[in-house]
C-alpha cells in the first residue's frame, strides 16, 4: 500500500477546507480580515506564507502563538483550525489533524464534501505512525459516515493487522476475495496473502488450507508452490513425517527438487514404501538433470539404482503372489499398496481396479490416503477428470486433504 500518497492527501484536504490550494487560507484571512484581529490575524498570516514556503514547523509555531490569544472568536478559530490541518498533516501530526477537524466540524466549519476526504487522511497518518488502534477509530468514524473508498479499505486491513484482530482481518478479507470471485476477478496476491496469513495466525487449518490453493490456482509459480509446500509442513497437524514422499512427490513436479539428496530421499522412500519402480524414475531424472552422477558420493547414487533395479524384478516376480496376499487379507490397504505399485509400473488400468478393489474391501487403516492413492493413480494414467473427482472426496485432517488440493490444482495446469 502506498501510504506515502496519504500525506499529499491529508494536505489536500486541509487546503480543500482553507481554499483551493494549500496557500489558499491567505485568501480566507483576507476574506474574515474585518472578524480577525491583528494580534490573531499577524501570527496566522506569517503561518500561511510560513506553509507556502514549505515550513510546516515553524508554520505550527506561529498557530500555537495565535491560539494563546485569549477571547477568539469563531472566524479566528476557523482560520487557526484550517491552518492547523494542513500544517499537521505537513508534518505527520494525526493528533493535530484530528484536533482541527474535530474543532472545525464542531463549528459547522468543515465543508461537507471534504469531510470523508479528511478522514482518510487522518486515518492514513495514524496509520503511517504505527497507531492502528487510532486508525481504525477513524476508519470506523469514516464508514459510519458513509465512506467507502478503496484506499480506506486498505487503510482498514493494515491497521486490522497491526493491531492483531486476526478474526476481523479474515473475515473481512475473506469477504472482499469471495466478491472478486463472484464478478468474475482474480482477486489480488496481496488480500490472498492477507488471508493465509490470518487464518495461519488464528490457527485455521482448513481455511489455509483452501487460500493456498487458490493462490497456486491464480498464481502458480515455480516459486509460489516452493513456499507453499513449505508452508504446508510447518502446518499445525499436519504429518509430516508421514507425507514426507507426497511433499517429494509434489516438488519433482513443480520443480522444486533442492539438489542431489531431494532425489536420493524421493527414490529411497518410494523404494522403502513398496514402489522401487517409482524409486528408479526419480533417480533416472536426477541423472538426466545433471543434479546427480552415479559415482557422487563414493558410488552411493549408482549403489541405489542396483538395489531398486533389483527390487523391481523381485516385484514383478513375485506380483501374483502379492496379489493373492492381498486379496486374502481383511483389510484393504496391501490392495491398495500392491495396486499403486502397478500404476507405478505402466500397468495403470490394472492398478485402479486393484486399488477400487481395496477401498471397496474396506477396514482400512488410512481411508483417505487411499482415495489420495487412487486420485493420483487415475492422474497418473492420464484421466484427470476422475482424478479431480477422487481428490474432492479426501477429507482428512492430518494432512491428505491438503495433497489431494495440491494435486487438484496442479492437475488443472499440468500438460501430463
Amino acid at each position: 500500500m502506498k501510504l506515502k500518497l496519504l500525506a499529499t492527501a491529508a494536505v489536500g484536504a486541509a487546503a480543500l477546507v482553507l481554499g483551493t490550494t494549500p496557500e489558499g487560507s491567505l485568501s480566507v484571512l483576507s476574506q474574515a480580515a474585518a472578524q480577525v484581529r491583528p494580534q490573531v490575524g499577524g501570527a496566522l498570516k506569517a503561518a500561511s506564507d510560513l506553509l507556502k514556503a514549505g515550513k510546516a514547523q515553524e508554520a505550527m509555531a506561529k498557530i500555537r502563538e495565535a491560539e494563546a490569544v485569549p477571547g477568539r472568536n469563531a472566524d479566528e478559530n476557523a482560520t487557526l483550525e484550517g491552518l492547523r490541518l494542513s500544517a499537521a498533516s505537513r508534518l505527520g501530526d494525526a493528533d493535530g489533524m484530528a484536533k482541527a477537524y474535530d474543532a472545525l466540524s464542531a463549528a459547522g466549519k468543515m465543508p461537507a464534501a471534504n469531510k470523508l476526504l479528511t478522514m482518510e487522511a487522518i486515518a492514513g497518518t495514524y496509520l503511517r505512525a504505527g497507531n492502528g488502534a487510532k486508525a481504525l477509530e477513524w476508519v470506523n468514524k469514516y464508514n459510519a459516515a458513509g465512506g467507502n473508498s478503496p484506499t480506506m479499505k486498505q487503510i482498514q486491513s493494515a491497521a486490522q493487522l497491526r493491531s492483531g484482530d486476526v478474526t476481523t482481518v479474515l473475515k473481512d478479507t475473506l469477504a472482499e476475495i469471495a466478491a472478486d470471485e463472484k464478478a468474475g476477478r482474480t482477486p489480488s496476491q496481496d488480500k490472498l496473502n492477507t488471508a493465509l496469513w490470518a487464518a495461519n495466525k488464528k490457527g485455521d487449518g482448513a481455511t489455509e488450507s483452501a487460500l493456498i490453493q487458490k493462490l497456486l490456482n491464480y498464481y502458480p509459480t515455480q516459486k509460489l508452490w516452493a513456499q507453499s509446500l513449505g508452508t504446508l509442513q510447518s502446518k499445525k497437524g499436519f504429518a509430516a513425517g508421514r507425507y514426507q514422499v507426497d511433499v517429494l512427490r509434489l516438488r519433482l513436479v513443480t520443480d522444486n527438487m533442492q539438489g542431489a539428496n531431494d532425489y536420493m530421499e524421493l527414490a529411497q522412500l518410494a523404494g522403502a514404501a513398496g514402489y522401487p519402480d517409482e524409486g528408479k524414475k526419480v533417480l533416472d531424472k536426477g541423472f538426466a538433470a545433471g543434479v546427480l552422477k552415479p559415482t557422487d558420493d563414493n558410488g552411493r547414487p549408482k549403489r541405489l539404482a542396483d538395489l531398486l533395479e533389483k527390487r523391481i524384478a523381485e516385484a514383478k516376480a513375485g506380483a501374483a503372489a502379492a496379489e493373492t496376499a492381498a486379496r486374502g487379507a481383511r483389510e484393504g490397504d496391501e490392495l491398495v499398496k500392491v495396486g499403486f505399485a502397478q500404476v507405478q509400473r505402466g500397468q495403470a488400468a490394472a492398478g485402479i481396479k486393484l486399488i477400487e478393489e481395496g477401498i471397496a474391501k474396506g477396514n482400512l487403516k488410512r481411508p483417505d490416503d487411499a482415495k489420495l492413492y487412487l486420485g493420483l493413480a487415475q492422474f497418473l494414467a492420464g484421466d484427470k477428470a476422475k482424478a479431480q473427482a477422487t481428490w474432492r472426496t479426501v477429507k482428512g485432517t492430518d494432512g491428505s486433504a491438503d495433497l489431494a488440493g495440491l494435486w487438484s490444482v496442479y492437475a488443472r495446469s499440468a500438460k501430463h
